[in-house]
């Protein structure tokens, strides 16, 4: 088979201020954003961004300088986003259902000179803002202010200002499910340049698109493919303040969406909420799935009652995010995350050096390169380095090549267990369990084991409560080596999770040994 090729990617703004700009001049008055039964025309919304900034350079918030947002999903963390880097600003997104003792070490790290929050941080920053003591820190959302204030006064859009392309335009910290966060600094131009890559991939019908957001747009994945997705093609957004099965069930059938991003939690949980089948779904024409991996049976049974693909992607913060994609309109290969966008390369090396690198169908640590990557970890030098070496970004996740260049993801560097002097990948022992037909989710971790090294755990969600440990054994057996069959089995309820879906392998850890006998 002949790989492959995409289209030529197509035009990249110098920042996504320039793109929102455009989008205003062309399609003024087109719905940009829609939220819990408020809207914004795209004029209306360049016009908000405009006052915003406006604002936040009369208080002194200007280049150089960096904005915090602890929000939950609304109009005004879309407003706030595009706001804070058309003053000239770097955007600092935070997940406003962190802890104080999870904000604090990010916050001193970012050392912000503003704080946007709503009610949902308002109690861990009132614990931390005495102690930070930011320029200015204002409290948004009902009850207080609101940044579509300016929605009315259209004339501010012509004085959107105009970030430069160089400067740095997001600071976005890592989710630290292997160890503490860490903030990546991308420029203007990286992150205006991956929204051109991935639409090469994943192209997208301009002011034809209806774009739903379900994960929060704090988080990189939902910025990419929402935020920054519907602006690009001057679609309309409908941001869902939270999620609920039955609720963007009904608003994809209300609001005819056409495009959906979610993670294999969220297609999961959509199909096995009782009212799935009577919900009209026939207005979506692509899906994109990310966090981590779909399973073939779930994408299956998805594509089976709706009748739309779903494209799996795969990226991280620190390449902007998007490094690879499934081609919408192209070859989509089950269980890869598809093809390098354009003007990346990636190659698989081995995972002692990172300098060898493996032909096809060898596996090792995925590096990249290319104009998305990021600058480096604020304040971490020698983290820098690590990742950073010699032009590529070493992503610490373990990887195939084909021969037509589709990449596989097989696990984390990071997360690799030891046993018995022997590499074992969790992920290969969570897709083996995941061919069970009893089996809905699985998460393994390994444990500090007196004997071997360490021992494999699994824990999982399962449709029979009459499964035993016996019974997933003898369904390893024969497909995994055995010293790669879990030596404990655990059958939970849940598996704990991110906030963007992924299993929360820590806090997994964490249950795994306060539930150990003393």
């Amino acid at each position: 088979m002949k790989p492959y090729q995409p289209a030529p990617m197509p035009h990249v703004w110098p920042t996504v201020v320039h793109m929102l700009a455009d989008a205003a001049q062309r399609a003024p008055d087109h719905v940009a954003l829609v939220c819990a039964g408020e809207s914004i025309t795209y004029l209306q919304y360049a016009a908000c961004v405009s006052g915003l900034a406006h604002e936040l350079n009369t208080l002194g918030v200007g280049t150089g300088a960096r904005v915090a947002l602890v929000m939950s999903n609304s109009l005004d963390i879309a407003v706030a986003t595009f706001a804070v880097q058309a003053a000239g600003a770097q955007v600092v997104p935070l997940n406003p259902a962190y802890t104080a003792s999870e904000l604090g070490p990010m916050l001193e790290s970012a050392q912000a000179h503003a704080i946007f929050y709503d009610c949902a941080a308002a109690h861990a920053l009132a614990q931390l803002l005495g102690m930070f003591k930011p320029q200015c820190a204002i409290q948004v959302g009902d009850g207080a202010r609101r940044f579509t204030q300016w929605r009315d006064d259209l004339a501010l859009a012509q004085t959107l200002p105009l970030p430069r392309a160089d400067a740095l335009s997001t600071l976005q910290y890592t989710g630290g499910t292997t160890g503490r966060s860490k903030g990546v600094d991308l420029t203007h131009l990286s992150v205006a340049t991956n929204v051109s890559q991935r639409e090469a991939l994943f192209p997208t019908e301009p002011e034809a698109e209806r774009v739903l957001a379900i994960t929060p747009l704090f988080h990189v994945y939902a910025v990419a493919m929402g935020l920054y997705l519907a602006c690009y093609c001057r679609g309309t957004l409908v941001i869902m303040p939270k999620y609920r099965p039955d609720v963007v069930l009904q608003t994809i059938q209300q609001h005819r969406i056409t495009l959906m991003s979610g993670s294999p939690t969220i297609f999961i949980g959509l199909m096995a909420f009782e009212g799935f089948g009577r919900y009209d779904l026939t207005s979506l024409r692509a899906c994109s799935s990310g966090a981590s991996a779909l399973s073939g049976e779930t994408l299956a049974r998805w594509e089976s009652a709706t009748g739309c693909t779903v494209s799996e992607g795969y990226g991280q913060s620190e390449s902007g995010p998007v490094l690879s994609y499934n081609p919408r309109l192209g070859t989509r290969k089950q269980g890869s995350v598809g093809i390098a966008v354009p003007d990346t390369e990636i190659q698989i090396v081995d995972t002692e050096t990172g300098t060898e690198v493996l032909p096809a169908g060898e596996v090792g640590e995925i590096r990249a390169r290319g104009p998305q990557i990021m600058q480096g970890y604020r304040g971490l030098p020698i983290e820098t380095a690590l990742a950073l070496r010699d032009g590529w970004l070493y992503t610490t996740d373990i990887g195939e090549l084909d021969g037509e260049g589709y990449l596989s993801i097989r696990d984390r560097k990071k997360e690799m267990v030891i046993v018995g002097g022997f590499n074992v990948y969790p992920r290969e022992v969570e897709d083996a369990l995941s061919t069970h037909p009893d089996v809905l989710e699985a998460g393994v971790v390994g444990v500090a084991d007196a004997y071997r090294g360490e021992a494999l755990i699994a824990c999982i969600v399962t449709r029979d409560s009459r499964l035993t440990q016996q019974a997933i054994t003898d369904h390893l057996t024969g497909r995994l080596a055995k010293y790669k069959i879990p030596n404990e089995v655990r059958f939970v309820d849940a598996l704990p999770k991110t906030s963007i879906g992924k299993t929360d392998k820590n806090q997994l850890r964490a249950d795994i040994a306060s539930s150990a006998k003393p």
